[in-house]
């Protein structure tokens, strides 16, 4: 009973420092998937955290909607797998319809983004350890004799404020203000999706995400509750048929994009399109770097992008958050104010992460410029990629794309593998008239398949 009392007593305490003076273990800016999971996580460990974010109504964006079995595994650990609870999320049993067997076709589950983090939220406003307040985060408070980061400036309704900790982590997302000047690297973008929202659109296969690909960029549509299906529609940086002058994305959207759909969906997708307010989302690169300002981290994807094509990036941030979870529990670092010790711990966190972030990253970029072929021999992998899901022994593929298969080698092993057989499809549909430039040919597509693979693998080694 004493140690209960005592218990309670410290929680009071810490509290009070959190509501009163704004100081805590923890200040996490940014209340998202990464930020409520992280904030939940340290909190039952028994640490104090205080959790910042500009706006406590539901977030509205067109990402962040599918959350593949590796992330439904990760939320398990965090002990947080209820918020997947009462939001209408849609089930997603594989990836392939019936390639599969049940045992290998662990499900994932789609959802509206909005809906997912605020119940990640009240988790959070439920745990003791932990005060969530609602203020604009504007920059970094540092110490004047070094380089370490003490805590936040905010403004609170037009006032000034400052919040303070021993650890401040950030978590804006993918438009940062705070990675500037922290991070090693800076995002890439090459495109952007624009998404919609189609009402009771009847699927080829519910319940499962679909690409479609044409001459134009892929095309995405996944469930995402009982009746709402997402469009998304990759369109490239400077993309003339996208261009003002022949009609602007609606107009791209509508005499390319509508007709290119299965017969279908294609009154759902003009009914949205006439109706529901058409938003983009950028999709960007951002190798991840390690963490080496004293008393910050920065994560999620102010730390580590990827193209959301396979929809992993929920995937990385949840187990972002258990390596971190145990890397810097109180058995391992009993106080943040050991900088040093945090600052190791933190260094083990970037390689160890690549356990999980590295196939999912590489996997995505390759994917994408693969699905996205805009010249001949990108589109010769494409059409042997194809064939390799016909033909070849898909689960360890489909467990790559879930989030459960997190070993680069096979990844590797199977993506050159893809690239032999790229040329072998060539090699069939090389008329004998050309057969003499086909050596040329075949040299020409294995060396775009490294082109599309092995920058990506470099990042992941060297940065």
């Amino acid at each position: 009973m004493t140690s209960e009392l005592n218990g309670h007593a410290v929680q009071s305490q810490a509290a009070r420092r959190r509501l009163e003076h704004h100081e805590a273990d923890v200040v996490i800016v940014g209340a998202g998937i990464l930020g409520c999971a992280l904030a939940v996580a340290l909190g039952r460990q028994g640490r104090s955290v205080i959790l910042l974010e500009a706006s406590m109504k539901e977030p509205d964006r067109i990402v962040g909607e599918l959350l593949q079995p590796g992330g439904v595994q990760a939320l398990e650990k965090l002990g947080l797998l209820e918020c997947l609870e009462d939001i209408d999320a849609i089930l997603s049993v594989s990836i392939i319809p019936g390639r599969l067997p049940p045992s290998l076709s662990p499900g994932g589950r789609a959802f509206h983004h909005g809906r997912f983090v605020m119940k990640l939220r009240q988790a959070a406003l439920a745990c003791p350890n932990v005060t969530v307040v609602e203020t604009k985060a504007t920059g970094l408070v540092t110490s004047t004799q070094s380089p370490q980061v003490l805590g936040v400036e905010c403004v609170t309704k037009d006032l000034k404020d400052c919040y303070f900790a021993q650890q401040t982590v950030i978590a804006d997302g993918y438009d940062s203000k705070f990675r500037k000047g922290h991070h090693q690297h800076t995002p890439k973008r090459r495109s952007k999706f624009y998404g919609l929202e189609m009402i009771d659109a009847p699927l080829p296969s519910p319940c499962y995400g679909h690409v479609l690909l044409s001459e134009s960029p892929p095309v995405l549509m996944y469930q995402i509750g009982t009746h709402e299906t997402r469009i998304l529609i990759d369109i490239p940086d400077n993309f003339p048929p996208a261009s003002v002058k022949n009609g602007g994305v609606k107009g791209y959207l509508r005499n390319t994009i509508l007709p290119s759909l299965p017969k279908d969906v294609q009154p759902s997708f003009l009914a949205a399109l006439e109706k529901d307010k058409l938003r983009s989302m950028p999709n960007s690169f951002l190798p991840a770097s390690t963490n080496k300002t004293p008393g910050l981290i920065i994560l999620g994807d102010a730390l580590n992008m990827r193209h959301p094509l396979t929809g992993g990036g929920m995937t990385v941030a949840l187990n972002d958050v258990c390596f971190i979870r145990d890397l810097l529990s109180p058995e391992v670092v009993p106080s943040f104010e050991d900088t040093e010790l945090v600052l190791k711990q933190l260094s083990r966190f970037h390689w160890l992460r690549k356990k999980s972030s590295t196939v999912i990253n590489i996997l995505a970029q390759a994917l994408y410029m693969l699905f996205a072929a805009d010249d001949v021999n990108l589109r010769a992998l494409q059409r042997g990629c194809f064939r390799y899901f016909q033909i070849g022994p898909v689960d360890q593929p489909v467990l790559m794309l879930a989030g459960l298969l997190k070993q680069p080698l096979v990844l590797v092993t199977h993506f050159f593998t893809v690239a032999f057989l790229s040329i072998w499809v060539l090699f069939r549909e090389t008329p004998v008239t050309q057969l003499l430039l086909f050596p040329f040919k075949s040299i020409m597509v294995f060396w775009t398949a490294c082109v599309v693979i092995v920058p990506y693998i470099l990042a992941e080694l060297f940065c």
